[in-house]
């Protein structure tokens, strides 16, 4: 598969390297697991490798809301055979991701730190929002330029994406609850193909339509592409029945409803085209997919080959050449809570400073450190907008329960418990609540913002003089040209105040 780079960003986009680069996309979905590994060269994407395992995660969801030893394990050693394709490419240069199972599973981060060490590389659990996106940036690279609008539906294991875009952004997105394994674990549970269950399960997959079908058809599309696993096999085995000649029909569909009442159990479907695989939640992505042509009014669907891990690929290309859809979203942030850019300016610039005099001291050297300590001084007041009492706490919301474009749920935990607790007490037990492996980075990371807004306190252009800044384990010591401190009285307050407040939490703030 080669695929030509194509980016919103035009002609003023930078170049790709000339020589070759790996990269990798790792998505570890509900019912699958897959890897894709490309070569970027002469403005192309190559694809070298795929893998493809079927974890079956979602089935491993307890009552409880938990993932099984026996989930855990398969997922485990899925993962340790990616790894050992993946460890040899540098940070920075695979994305992993975690989907709908991920995102409901309770208590998993004990998981997530194995499974980090399997993969050899971070992995991030993103929002529904968040993967419709991506979705639309693979399907809408997969296919020839096209000026018209797009409806793009991707039925997965546990959740279903629905999205119109033009060229390659997206226009409106909907994450819906309900994916081809839940579905068929709900209506299907012991493997029976009824008619009755076939109506109930395209009864509840309306419902979970209704309250967006009117958006969508609002809005509008001239094409209709579906993407991913029920997609693909749906279209697969309606060409190979003769049903259709590739796309996926309205008639062609009720024809494949008769086929799975008639053959009344999924050990019995032996439809051409269909692995073995699949088959078992083959009737709950049918029925999705019955009820979206209902709901949308749908006579034809094409299809896609590229989905979820081919825009992993395109966002990580977009990060390495300095177009990560994470600076649009805080920019969009900035303007629509009418940030005070000026101030924001001087406490970014003041933040780097002293990240670059201790990152290294303080385990703070990965370019992702600087991001999200920039980030945080971008929007370190967006809550002003809703009052200035206790803003820092309406700046955390309004930045953790936000759809961020481009963000993780990892990275908005961070974000926002960095706003958090850029002023007053030292909230230890919103750090306390992060991945145990964030927790002293986000602390040191937050002392720094912290700095930086006492030293912008005045909210002047008068540059700050040089100053030294050192790390250690108990904290920072901060050192000004003589007789500075001084002559700012009201810097030296605040200062001692900051000290206080941090002391509290057993860091050492000391200056002079």
């Amino acid at each position: 598969m080669d695929m030509p780079l194509n980016f919103s960003g035009g002609a003023d986009a930078a170049p790709v390297q000339a020589e070759p680069d790996f990269i990798a996309a790792v998505d570890l979905g509900s019912n699958s697991f897959h890897m894709i590994i490309a070569r970027v060269t002469d403005g192309h994407l190559q694809v070298i490798e795929r893998m493809r395992e079927p974890v079956r995660l979602a089935a491993g969801l307890n009552e409880r809301g938990r993932l099984g030893k026996a989930a855990q394990r398969r997922a485990l050693a899925c993962l340790e055979r990616f790894g050992q394709r993946l460890r040899a490419l540098p940070y920075g240069r695979v994305r992993v991701v975690g989907t709908n199972t991920l995102r409901r599973a309770r208590k998993a981060e004990e998981f997530i730190a194995a499974a980090e060490s399997a993969l050899g590389h971070p992995i991030e659990v993103i929002s529904g929002q968040e993967e419709a996106r991506i979705i639309y940036l693979g399907v809408s690279h997969s296919l020839a330029p096209s000026a018209e609008r797009r409806l793009v539906v991707d039925i997965g294991g546990g959740s279903t994406e629905l999205i119109i875009g033009e060229s390659f952004e997206p226009v409106h997105m909907e994450s819906l609850y309900m994916g081809c394994v839940s579905m068929t674990r709900q209506h299907f549970p012991d493997g029976a193909i009824t008619r009755s269950a076939v109506a109930r399960a395209e009864l509840a997959a309306r419902v979970e339509l209704e309250a967006v079908e009117n958006r969508f058809r609002e809005l509008g599309w001239q094409a209709a592409i579906g993407a991913s696993g029920t997609m693909l096999a749906v279209a697969e085995v309606t060409r190979a029945a003769r049903w259709s000649e590739g796309d996926i029909t309205r008639p062609a569909l009720q024809k494949l409803r008769k086929a799975l009442i008639a053959a009344g159990h999924v050990r019995k479907l032996s439809l051409p085209g269909l692995s073995a695989e699949r088959a078992q939640v083959f009737p709950g992505g049918v029925a999705i997919l019955l009820a979206v042509f209902d709901a949308l009014g749908l006579e034809r669907m094409g299809t896609s080959e590229g989905a979820l891990r081919e825009g992993l690929l395109y966002d990580l290309i977009g990060r390495i050449r300095h177009e990560d859809v994470r600076e649009r979203t805080v920019r969009a942030l900035s303007v629509r809570y009418h940030v005070d850019e000026r101030q924001a300016d001087r406490v970014e610039r003041t933040a780097l400073a002293c990240l670059a005099q201790v990152a290294r001291d303080w385990d703070c050297t990965e370019a992702e450190d600087a991001d999200m300590l920039r980030w945080a001084a971008r929007l370190h007041e967006i809550g002003l907008a809703i009052a200035h009492s206790q803003y820092h706490k309406h700046g955390a919301y309004i930045v953790a329960n936000s759809d961020l474009a481009g963000f993780s749920w990892r990275e908005q935990r961070l974000l926002a418990a960095l706003i958090r607790g850029h002023r007053r007490r030292f909230p230890e037990e919103v750090f306390a609540e992060l991945p145990p492996s964030l927790v002293t980075k986000a602390q040191r990371l937050c002392v720094l913002l912290r700095l930086a807004v006492q030293l912008r306190h005045s909210r002047s252009d008068t540059a700050i003089p040089d100053f030294r800044l050192s790390a250690s384990e108990k904290g920072l010591r901060l050192r000004f040209p003589k007789g500075w401190l001084e002559r700012h009285p009201l810097t030296r307050a605040d200062l001692a105040q900051e000290a206080q407040y941090l002391a509290e939490a057993k860091i050492e703030l000391k200056f002079a």
